[in-house]
């Protein structure tokens, strides 16, 4: 009998009691504990499984689970003698910052504040007769809803002590998701606020917690030590490019075609390696969304299902208000090629629009790029890396950002687009004066509108929205060399009965008297340079080329 796939269901004893499917992590419990660490924090993309383990944890080691062995029977850590014996013999306080979805720092605040009152509640009965001192007490219920940073940053250690004393062992301490409300806090504008609220917080709970045997954090980003691990210093960090733990999140090849086998599904096994293949730990390739895997097993159809299930509107901004370079990156990755870079995993988000590099970190810990190739220079001591888009799913998603760029209903995008095909140079600077007029703020990184950046930056989001809309019909490539220059924008038809297009940009200069001038300059310099030379090397006949030149003068823009 095949088992019922429950998706969403992130409590491992629901999944067991209720005979689900579910893949054997237990593996974890063992690499975890034999490690050691006093402080671990592991970051992986979303819906990687990490709640469901932090449960799995929860439930093997949590004396409020003692005595139930039958959850784990039959699984990996139940065929040694002494993990059996460790089921359910330590005090676990388990808490998550998934939920902390804050637009400002009042919000997010509270929003932490009312899962430490959810944690105390849990444990209330340490209220009950004399256990704890009447300062103790007073502690106690000062964690509510007014408590102060004090109090809030001192919660969860002195409860570790109230629990040590209660039990007579240790206590191990789990926080899944730590950094949601530090993304929050960066996409909504109050970093500093919780930067130094969190600070705090983990410092009394994994510092100076003299209560506490082991810590273990999850998140999606390796955030910068600086801002909020400053004083842990014995903290062991394990990113995707870490060998620890590199099968423990996720599933493995073999993991998925023996569910598709389960399934009778068999015949799937390629196309599901096409979509959903191509994470990588460390030296582990061929890894798997485990929410992609389980949709497809109970929907049977091909969607981008890890790419819609939840938001990336941190990703769609650093790239649509990146410098000129990432777009033409990100141009690249669209097409199927590979990024080289070297990487600081440390993710610093005040800096992630300024840092050379940081965007490419921030994009291959959220799961976007994967590793293709990793280089170590002896001399300088640093890895360089080759990347890539990860998968379809990954790919699709990117297109769908792009697309969304363009979509509103009073930017007529592709009205534009119909009028560039039909060469409508009338239609096309109607258009495109509407386009550029109502998107230029929206990829200004300041939203300070400036008449140097704004051409710059709209032109290389445009860039890729042409890439994406004309998918199929077109290869678009942009700031290539052809001749004796670099041309902006090449469009190679598929079908080599269709016409060419070379464009080019620009900027209205003082030299300049009118942007009819410069537009004149513009097409001068397709002729000048050359730039048909790498169509017509292609076989594409010089009469089937077309030439546009795109003027700027602040936000008025003029074809021809």
């Amino acid at each position: 009998m095949k088992p019922v796939i429950s998706i969403g269901a992130q409590s491992f004893a629901f999944l067991r009691e209720n005979g689900c499917f579910l893949v054997d992590k237990t593996g974890l419990i063992r690499e975890w504990w034999e490690n050691q660490d006093a402080v671990t924090l592991i970051t992986r993309p979303r819906r990687f499984g990490k709640t469901l383990n932090m449960n799995m944890l929860d439930c093997f080691f949590s004396n409020r689970y003692a005595n139930r062995g039958d959850l784990f029977w039959g699984l990996s850590i139940w065929e040694e003698e002494k993990y059996r014996k460790l089921q359910g013999s330590r005090p676990v306080i388990s808490f998550s910052f998934a939920s902390i979805k804050g637009q400002d720092y009042a919000a997010a605040r509270e929003g932490i504040v009312q899962t430490l009152i959810e944690l105390y509640t849990r444990y209330e009965f340490l209220m009950e007769g004399d256990f704890l001192s009447e300062k103790e007490k007073a502690f106690f219920k000062s964690v509510n809803a007014e408590m102060t940073d004090t109090v809030a940053a001192f919660s969860v250690n002195r409860l570790s002590i109230y629990l040590e004393r209660y039990y007579g062992k240790r206590v191990l301490i789990l926080l899944d998701e730590y950094d949601t409300p530090l993304q929050e806090a960066y996409g909504n504008g109050f970093w500093k606020e919780m930067v130094a609220f969190v600070r705090s917080l983990f410092n009394a709970t994994f510092k100076t917690n003299p209560a506490m045997e082991r810590g273990l954090l999850t998140g999606i980003t390796r955030v910068s030590k600086e801002s909020v691990f400053s004083d842990l210093n014995h903290l062991t960090v394990v990113t995707t490019t870490s060998e620890m733990y590199r099968a423990q999140f996720g599933f493995t090849q073999k993991e998925v075609f023996d569910a598709l086998t389960l399934f009778g599904m068999d015949g799937e096994k390629e196309n599901v390696k096409l979509w959903y293949d191509g994470f990588t730990f460390g030296s582990q390739k061929g890894m798997y969304n485990p929410w992609s895997i389980t949709s497809f097993l109970k929907e049977k159809q091909y969607r981008p299902y890890w790419a819609n299930s939840s938001a990336n509107s941190l990703v769609d901004s650093l790239i649509r208000q990146g410098n000129p370079q990432t777009k033409t990156i990100v141009e690249d990755l669209i097409d199927g090629k590979t990024l080289t870079a070297q990487l600081d995993e440390e993710i610093v988000f005040d800096q992630l629009t300024k840092k050379p590099g940081a965007i490419w970190s921030m994009l291959l810990a959220g799961g976007y790029l994967r590793v293709e190739e990793k280089d170590f220079s002896q001399e300088t001591g640093v890895y360089t890396y080759t990347l890539r888009l990860t998968n379809r799913e990954v790919l699709l998603t990117f297109r769908d950002m792009i697309k969304g760029w363009f979509s509103e209903e009073d930017v007529p995008y592709r009205d534009f687009l119909q009028a560039f095909l039909q060469e409508d140079v009338y239609y096309m600077n109607e258009y495109m004066n509407e386009v550029a007029g109502r998107t230029f703020s929206f990829f200004d990184v300041a939203n300070k509108p400036s008449e140097k950046a704004d051409p710059e930056r709209f032109y290389h989001g445009f860039v890729l929205g042409l890439i994406v809309e004309l998918a199929g019909q077109y290869h678009i490539l942009s700031n290539r060399e052809s001749g004796f220059g670099r041309y902006d924008v090449m469009l190679e038809p598929t079908d080599r009965r269709q016409k060419a297009y070379v464009l080019e940009f620009k900027i209205k200069s003082k030299r300049e008297a009118t942007l009819e001038d410069t537009l004149k300059a513009a097409l001068a310099q397709i002729e000048q340079k050359c730039y048909d030379a790498e169509l017509i090397a292609r076989g594409i006949a010089r009469e089937q080329i077309r030439h546009y030149g795109f003027a700027f003068e602040g936000k008025r823009v003029l074809i021809g």
